[in-house]
């Protein structure tokens, strides 16, 4: 029975994550964090289900291992914004 309250907050954290991720905000740091937070809830669900079922847990070092990398990409798009644009607003980043 625990297991599935776990499930749940684990989904719940996930649709959180995702309505922040597609309502319109202004910073991109807003947007860095919420993807972030989806990272977390899907290391949750992989660590409750591959222990649920008894597995080698070598999935969520390499799974950890590109979540890092993925933090570091956004942070270094998100400095290369500041210092070229000076804030991280979405309004002054025009991709044309």
């Amino acid at each position: 029975m625990m297991i599935i309250y776990n499930l749940l907050i684990v989904f719940f954290m996930f649709i959180i994550g995702n309505l922040i991720f597609v309502s319109k905000n202004k910073h991109l740091l807003i947007v860095l964090l919420s993807l972030e937070f989806i990272v977390l809830s899907i290391f949750l669900f992989l660590s409750l289900f591959l222990s649920f079922i008894e597995y080698d847990m070598y999935m969520l070092m390499v799974f950890l291992v590109f979540s890092v990398c993925e933090g570091a990409l956004g942070l270094s798009i998100l400095v290369s914004m500041i210092r070229t644009h000076g804030n991280d607003y979405f309004q002054s980043f025009n991709l044309l």
